[in-house]
């Protein structure tokens, strides 16, 4: 068994340095494609389980960082369901995500796009794609017809709903990892927050 800690949570948290080979390039990966130099505490909860690490980071990575919806609208539509859910390790790290792509919502000085989610600086599009998905995170038996009226007169084809829908099934595995988890936000998105 590898050497881990328990850091606040309730799976194990494998460190970089402690990680078997597999774990390490999926770590790397993770660093690479969200470009950030460390490791998120959400990846290393899952650092003790090679294939569900693999399955989740893969997931995940197709979902949220592929496609052609763009990852500010998808980060503020996993921030929006993760705050209304009290997910608090995914609010915290998707706002800041979705915060540090806020110019490319709107170039006004100091705007902080999860601060005015319901503003007109926001594209009507944008506001439009987070209600009617959060809307299938937390309800999706109540999905229907004139919500995939109101994405399609929003302007988003048939690919991009598709895209947009898988977002509320990978905001619900991810808020449950990080709330069974236990896991905390990390200190590194903190300090770069700050």
């Amino acid at each position: 068994m590898q050497n881990t800690t328990y850091q606040e949570s309730r799976f194990p948290i494998v460190d970089y340095e402690n990680a078997s080979d597999a774990v390490k390039e999926i770590y790397d990966d993770t660093k690479r494609t969200l470009q950030i130099p460390f490791v998120l505490n959400w990846f290393k909860c899952q650092g003790s389980n090679p294939i569900l690490l693999a399955g989740n980071w893969a997931k995940l990575k197709a979902t949220l960082m592929q496609g052609n919806v763009p990852n500010v609208l998808k980060q503020l539509i996993i921030y929006n369901v993760s705050k209304k859910r009290n997910c608090s390790y995914c609010a915290e790290a998707h706002g800041i995500f979705a915060d540090s792509m806020s110019n490319l919502v709107n170039e006004t000085a100091n705007f902080r796009v999860t601060e005015n989610l319901d503003s007109p600086m926001i594209p009507e599009s944008f506001r439009t794609a987070i209600k009617v998905v959060t809307k299938a995170a937390l309800h999706s038996n109540q999905i229907n017809d004139e919500d995939f009226k109101a994405l399609s007169d929003a302007g988003f084809d048939e690919s991009e709903i598709q895209e947009l829908m898988a977002q509320a099934d990978l905001v619900n595995m991810l808020n449950t990892l990080a709330d069974v988890s236990g896991i905390k936000i990390d200190n590194e998105l903190m300090e770069a927050q700050a």
